[in-house]
């Protein structure tokens, strides 16, 4: 037993006080700092993986933290029965970056959270009778029975059958596949510029337009989910602004806050209109210690241009893992990529494993599909950084090769 699974099996080792819900933890770490963390025992790692896609600004970026610590001598809690000093600038920082017309924010605490209230929203808005809601195979919206219904993983499903009704899933990046599902009762789509869980998976421009153009059609209110895309990831402050369109609801979460539980909803004023006193509600969200993190978190990205900084440390990380004899391809947009191995890289590894190896060496990041890796950097790296995270992952891959 590792010294990271004792401790999550407590004291006496022998009956863990935590649910197994997350397996064996390979790493305890203790202390941050920038792209890196340092684990119990003092080695240092390069954060590849940011928390999934959360602390794009980097660990105790300074900042952020004397935000927070200011904030906790102030005043931490007093629920939205009440309105406290961060919410309506943080709305405001928020449209301004999503730049899609008049709307107005719900603030809640995850992702999860964040796409439930959209999915309750399209239900509110449309009316009994146009509640259906498309989504794509291999999408991920989240894990309550609602959001889990909206993901297209039908493996994830099983074990908690039977879900919401309403709900239906369509191929990816078929614009054909996606208007022949449309029957009377769909009200709303539901979509991510970059599928993150399901392997990295860029939407077509043109796809995300032909939706759009459908959803003006026939009345449909169109959900981008930038939960792991939002905040300057892909390369634009929103993913959807890549394809030029103008989605009716946009969902967000980790990149806001860089590291706080922060999530919201984004809705054009007609559709925000539909929720009213007693809709929806939530007793943490919004409270004035998580939103003075996103309000450093959003000044700080803005000040670094972060969606600049995404673009420029792509290219330095594709040019570096693209020639490599055991990549077949990079995908993806910004410091949201996956790095598809062919069967030398593999070498009869899966991804997940490479990925360890990786770890072993001080690099984190994931396997996302069983043969491709996930890479969400932050936009704080170095060039040293960037080389440093290259070279493992050349030496990793390379003793696939016959």
């Amino acid at each position: 037993m590792t010294a990271e699974q004792a401790t999550a099996w407590g004291a006496d080792g022998a009956h863990s006080p935590v649910m197994n819900n997350y397996g064996s933890p390979p790493r305890l770490f203790v202390k941050g700092s920038g792209a890196e963390l340092w684990d119990r025992q003092g080695a240092r790692h390069l954060d590849f993986l940011c928390g999934l896609a959360v602390t794009g600004l980097g660990h105790a970026h300074p900042e952020v933290t004397e935000a927070i610590a200011a904030q906790a001598g102030i005043l931490t809690h007093t629920s939205n029965l009440f309105a406290n000093e961060h919410q309506a600038p943080v709305a405001e920082a928020i449209s301004r970056l999503i730049d899609a017309g008049p709307g107005q924010v719900l603030f809640q605490n995850s992702g999860a959270e964040a796409n439930e209230a959209a999915l309750k929203i399209v239900r509110k808005y449309q009316g009994r009778g146009r509640h259906g809601v498309v989504s794509a195979y291999r999408s991920f919206h989240g894990r309550t029975l609602m959001t889990l219904a909206a993901t297209g993983q039908p493996e994830k499903h099983e074990p908690f059958q039977p879900l919401p009704e309403g709900f239906r899933h369509v191929i990816w990046n078929d614009l054909d596949e996606f208007e022949k599902s449309l029957t009377p009762e769909v009200g709303g789509v539901i979509l991510e510029p970059v599928q993150g869980e399901g392997g990295v998976n860029p939407a077509d421009p043109e796809y995300l337009q032909g939706v759009r153009r459908i959803c003006d059609e026939r009345g449909l209110l169109l959900i981008l989910d930038e939960i792991q895309t939002g905040f300057g990831r892909t390369g634009h402050w929103f993913g959807f602004q890549a394809a030029g369109i103008t989605p009716d609801v946009v969902t967000m979460a980790k990149g806001i806050a860089n590291g706080m539980p922060v999530g919201a909803i984004w809705a054009r004023d007609e559709v925000a209109g539909a929720f009213v006193p007693g809709d929806h509600g939530s007793t943490y969200a919004g409270q004035p210690l998580a939103l003075s993190a996103a309000r450093a978190t959003i000044a700080e990205l803005e000040a670094i241009d972060a969606p600049r900084a995404a673009i420029t440390i792509e290219t330095a990380l594709r040019e570096g893992l693209e020639p490599l004899p055991g990549v077949d391809h990079v995908r993806g947009r910004g410091l949201l990529l996956g790095v598809e191995l062919n069967e030398a890289g593999l070498g009869g590894r899966t991804a997940g494993e490479i990925a360890r190896a990786c770890l072993d060496r001080g690099l984190i990041l994931n396997g996302v599909t069983p043969s491709a890796l996930r890479l969400a950097p932050p936009f704080i790296l170095t060039d040293a950084q960037v080389a440093e995270a290259i070279d493992i992952m050349t030496s990793v891959i390379a003793e696939g090769a016959p």
